[in-house]
This record gives structure tokens, C-alpha cells and sequence, in this order.
């Protein structure tokens, strides 16, 4: 199962910043750090300033602002004594409030948060990560304000209804996601890890479900909203401060437990924001998720040292899934484990550290989130040379991904077979001899896999469909050529050997073109289709058409012969089918029994 992510809080957070400037107030008895913070914000938002707490009281009199950065240590009334107020008055007590502190004090920061601040920073600030965490904590505030909105009107249609569902959802996620952002962002050795541990928690419930572990619990849950809830089990974060957080270097004994302060701090914050708002159900996975993903099976892990059963599924599942990405990731102290490494450390702390039959599911499919793991890496990469085998491996790489995502293995193998017998016929032909001879022909054999790379992008319940589709998911599964020519040029931009993908853009892009210009995505007509498109076009459709698919059988290979015929200058370059057709004996005895 994968994840559709939708952009929703990138337009969200867009859209609103379109709208109006928010209203900040920052409430300092030190003149120069007002002075140096407004300085840095003023340029994102309206800024008052405050030099006290009884100043900040008759400002919010005449402004209400979207937030309030509050030092802590003030003359006459403290930053926790301004909080208390704030807190206790309603027109006030929704305003988010950040602490700004120039000591290093975990027992106060935990006050502070209990009392309702939402965050601390140190200073003096970076003025990156202070307009990031306060753009974050705003739109949380306004994501809360729309679901109260959503849910106090109950008088809709009942497909009114549904629509608001569907949106409280997307809200939902967003909040999640966005407290999500803002913990990975303090966290800045471990970015990527939440998105990482969302699709190892998806593709483990998968494989539980299949092999019947822990089903019957599996199939009451919310599966959805469980993988949203993952996204804050470390949301605990953001009560460490930033020098032991984002330390480069190994931790000492104390600063390593006050990291592992991280788990029961963060059942507390989300126990704070349930307190708050009636609509909290969706908050239920995420305060369990906190708690216990660092707890071990044999009860030495943390907080409570829960042991066995005793440690909720939930905590079971993400702490397998959140220790094999720690493990296969750089950090400050330590490089990367391979995967191999990885499977090998699961595989001898089963029953101890890991319950042993989620352990034993994982295990039986490891090389399926290595392939997770493989998309991350490929993705990513930003120093490959020119090299052919080094691209020959990435793209192999690719390859092996697709077969899992896909689940055919016999259709790659059978596209590269068909294709060998056709190329070897064009390279001696003199129509396309000159062409062929220019290329590197075994990377044009392995691009050619990766003309289907689109199908990644299409979701699972229209990929896997088992009968016909209707016109609506048709048209979905022609997205996948635009989808396949964005992944391609999104390697091709960030690695510098990616002029060497020409073949595999050309074949994820222009293998559904017609040669009478009526195909897709571009439209294309005749030679203006690159010669690797009419290529794949013919061998794509020849081993479609001798394929079962979920609603047709397998035609023969001789009525799939009558076809391309009937298809040569429509459809398919008439000079290619002629020589297709000249060889249609050998495809016969490749084709697949």
C-alpha cells in the first residue's frame, strides 16, 4: 500500500500567505532583541513589540495577533506569569505563544510546554528557523480553527456530508503533517525519516494482514489514520534542545537521556492538545505511537519498560520500522549500515528488542523495503559520474523497484527479449542501420524497462484493478507517461551522468504516440516520434495483446500479428511494422506459452 500524498498544506500555506500579512507581537524587556528580532521578521510579517507583559496587555486591547514570541526572564512579571494569563482568558487562549530563551533548562521547557507554549527557541535564533517554525505554528492554529468550523455545522446534504469528511481528513493530515514538519526540521540529522517510517509502517501492516498476524486488531484500526499518526511519534522532539538535538557528534550518557525524554514528552504534548479539542479521535494512534516506539520486548526499553504484550501494537510496529531506518542512516556518530547489516541486527535482537512475529513478517519480506529503501537512494542521487556501468547499475536498480511494484517479473523479461530479436533485425536493416549503429545498445535495452517507470505515480486500487476500467481511471492510467517523463527528468537534473537517460526518456514518454499524430501525452505524428517511442510502441503492444490481463484473455499470436498489421500508419511507423513482420517468426517463438 503507498501513500497518497496530497499538496494540500503547500497550497494551503501559499494561499493563506497570499491572503494577509499575519500579525506578530514579541514581548522583550531587552530593547536590542526587539529591536534584532523585529528586524528579521518584518520583511514576512506585521510585527508589534512589547517591552514588558503589562505592555503586552494593552497592545492586545487594540491587536490580536496570530502569534507571540515571549521571553521568558522579564522584570515585574515573568514569561510563565504572562503565559498563565494568556492561557486563562479566553479571548487570549488560543493565541500560540513561543518561548525565547537564552539559558538551557529541559525542567523549565517542559513547564513552559505543560502550560501551553507551544515551542522554545534559543537564542541568539537563526533567522531561517525562527520564520519556519513560526509559519508552522500558525497554520497549525488556523488548520484547528477550520476543523472546529467544519465540524459546528451539521446541517449539510448528505453529499455535503461526505465532502466535509473528506476535507476534515485532508485537515487532519495536514496538522499532522505540519507538527511532523516542524519536528524534523529542529531535527535536521534525521530529515527524511518520517516519510521513510510512513511507507516501512505501510508496507509492514500490508504483509501482517497478508500472513495473518495480529489481523483481527490490524482490521479494527483506521489503517489510514494510523499511518498519519505516525508521522508524530517523535514529536516529543521539540521539547530537546537544540545543542543536544542537533549535535554533531556522539551524545554523552546525560545527554542521551535526555534524548529518551523525547518518547514521554511527546504522549504529553499530544495529551495537551486532546485536552483542547472535542474533535481529538484522531490524536489517539499518534499519543500511543509517542509513548512507546522505543520500547523493547524483553521491557529494558523506554519510558515505562513495558514488556511483551504489555507494549501496545501500535509502539511494536513503528519501533521495528523506526530502528532498521535509524540503522540503514548517517548520523553525526556513525555511518549508514547496509541493509544486509541492518536485517542481520533485527534478525538477532527478535524477542528481545523486536516482538518476534512482527520480526518474522518483516524479515520474510526485507528485500521489499530494501526496494523502498532503493527508490529513496536512486532519487537522491548527486554524485554520479559519467561512468555507463555505474548508470547501467542505477537504473537496474530502478528496474528491480518497478518489478516489485508492479509484481510481473515475466512482463520485463519478455519486453527485453522481444526487443533484443527487433533491434538485431533494425541494426542490419538500412532504413534504420545508421541510427541503431550510433547507439549504446545495451543501455537502450535496459532504458527500455523503464518505460512503464509512470506506473509508480498511478493508485494501487486502478493499477491493480481486476476488471475493466471505466473512462475516468483510463484516463488516469494515461497519466503515466507524463508521470514517467517528470521522474526521469527530475534524475536527470539532479545527477551529473543524466544526459545518459536520453533512451529512457524518450520510451517513457513517446511509447503511446501514434505514427497518425492521435496518440499521447504529446500528440506526435510520424518521424517527429523519436525513433525509440515507434520502437517500444510495437514491442509494448505485441506483448499486451499476447498477455492475460484481469478482463480479456491472451490473444494469439497470430491475431496479435493481424493486428499490428491492421494497425502499420495509423498507429505504428509503417517501416517498422514492415520489418516486425518480416521477423514475426522469431517473436513467435519468444512469445511467452
Amino acid at each position: 500500500m503507498y501513500i497518497d500524498r496530497s499538496n494540500f498544506l503547500g497550497k494551503y500555506i501559499s494561499i493563506n500567505m497570499e491572503k494577509k500579512r499575519d500579525i506578530i507581537i514579541i514581548v522583550d524587556d531587552n530593547i536590542t532583541n526587539l529591536t534584532v528580532a523585529k528586524n528579521n521578521l518584518t520583511d514576512n510579517y506585521n510585527v508589534f513589540t512589547a517591552p514588558s507583559g503589562n505592555k503586552l496587555f494593552q497592545l492586545l486591547e487594540k491587536v490580536m495577533p496570530s502569534l507571540i514570541l515571549l521571553d521568558i526572564e522579564m522584570p515585574e512579571m515573568s514569561g510563565y506569569e504572562v503565559l498563565g494569563i494568556l492561557k486563562n482568558s479566553e479571548k487570549t487562549a488560543h493565541i500560540p505563544v513561543i518561548f525565547l530563551t537564552g539559558k538551557i533548562d529541559p525542567e523549565n521547557e517542559v513547564k513552559g510546554l505543560n502550560m501551553g507554549a507551544v515551542d522554545y527557541i534559543t537564542k541568539p535564533f537563526s533567522r531561517e528557523l525562527l520564520i519556519k517554525r513560526i509559519d508552522l505554528h500558525i497554520l497549525f492554529e488556523k488548520q484547528k480553527k477550520e476543523i472546529l468550523n467544519y465540524n459546528l455545522t451539521n446541517n449539510n446534504t448528505e453529499g455535503e456530508a461526505d465532502k466535509k469528511n473528506k476535507t476534515v481528513i485532508e485537515l487532519q493530515n495536514a496538522i499532522l503533517r505540519t507538527v511532523a514538519e516542524l519536528v524534523e526540521y529542529r531535527d535536521s540529522v534525521t530529515g527524511g525519516h518520517i516519510e521513510r517510517t510512513q511507507n516501512y509502517l505501510s508496507l509492514l501492516v500490508d504483509f501482517l494482514l497478508e500472513h495473518g498476524v495480529y489481523s483481527e486488531v490490524l482490521s479494527s484500526w483506521d489503517i489510514n489514520m494510523f499511518i498519519m499518526s505516525s508521522q508524530l511519534h517523535d514529536v516529543g522532539k521539540i521539547s530537546i534542545k537544540d545543542d543536544v538535538l542537533m549535535k554533531p557528534g556522539e551524545l554523552t550518557s546525560e545527554e542521551n537521556e535526555e534524548i529518551k525524554k523525547h518518547a514521554q514528552r511527546g504522549a504529553e504534548i499530544i495529551r495537551k492538545i486532546e485536552e483542547k479539542t472535542s474533535e481529538n479521535e484522531f490524536l489517539s494512534f499518534a499519543k500511543i505511537l509517542a509513548a512507546s516506539h522505543h520500547e523493547k520486548w524483553d521491557g529494558t526499553g523506554y519510558p515505562k519498560g513495558l514488556k511483551g504484550s504489555n507494549i501496545p501494537l501500535a509502539g511494536r510496529l513503528m519501533g521495528i520500522v523506526d530502528s532498521y531506518d535509524a540503522l540503514t542512516n548517517d548520523r553525526p556518530y556513525k555511518k549508514a549500515l547496509t541493509h544486509d547489516e541492518a536485517v542481520e541486527i533485527i534478525k538477532e535482537t527478535s524477542g528481545t528488542h523486536f516482538d518476534p512475529k512482527i520480526a518474522e513478517v518483516f524479515l520474510s519480506h526485507e528485500k521489499e523495503f530494501h526496494n523502498i529503501q532503493l527508490v529513496r537512494d536512486f532519487l537522491s542521487l548527486n554524485d554520479m559520474n559519467e561512468s555507463r556501468q555505474n548508470l547501467s547499475s542505477s537504473l537496474k536498480l530502478m528496474i528491480n523497484i518497478m518489478g516489485f511494484r508492479g509484481g510481473n517479473g515475466e512482463y520485463s523479461a519478455s519486453i527485453q527479449q522481444y526487443l533484443e530479436i527487433f533491434i538485431n533485425a533494425l541494426v542490419n536493416h538500412p532504413d534504420y542501420e545508421k541510427e541503431i549503429s550510433s547507439w549504446n545498445i545495451d543501455l537502450f535495452l535496459i532504458s527500455a524497462q523503464l518505460h512503464d517507470i509512470g506506473k509508480m505515480a498511478v493508485k494501487d486500487n486502478i493499477l491493480y484493478k481486476d476488471s475493466e476500467l471505466t473512462q475516468s481511471e483510463y484516463n488516469d492510467i494515461k497519466n503515466h507517461t507524463e508521470y514517467g517523463l517528470r521522474i526521469i527528468k527530475k534524475i536527470k537534473d539532479n545527477v551529473s551522468g543524466g544526459s545518459m537517460l536520453h533512451h529512457a526518456e524518450a520510451l517513457a514518454g513517446c511509447h503511446h504516440e501514434r505514427w497518425d499524430g492521435t496518440g499521447y501525452p504529446l500528440g506526435l505524428k510520424g518521424n517527429g516520434i523519436p525513433l525509440q517511442g515507434r520502437i517500444m510502441a510495437i514491442i509494448d503492444t505485441y506483448e499486451a495483446l499476447t498477455s492475460d490481463r484481469p478482463h480479456r484473455q491472451r490473444k494469439t499470436h497470430k491475431e496479435a500479428i493481424e493486428i499490428i498489421r491492421d494497425g502499420s500508419a495509423t498507429q505504428f511507423d509503417p517501416g517498422l511494422v514492415k520489418v516486425f513482420l518480416e521477423h514475426e517468426k522469431e517473436f513467435e517463438k519468444g512469445a511467452l506459452p
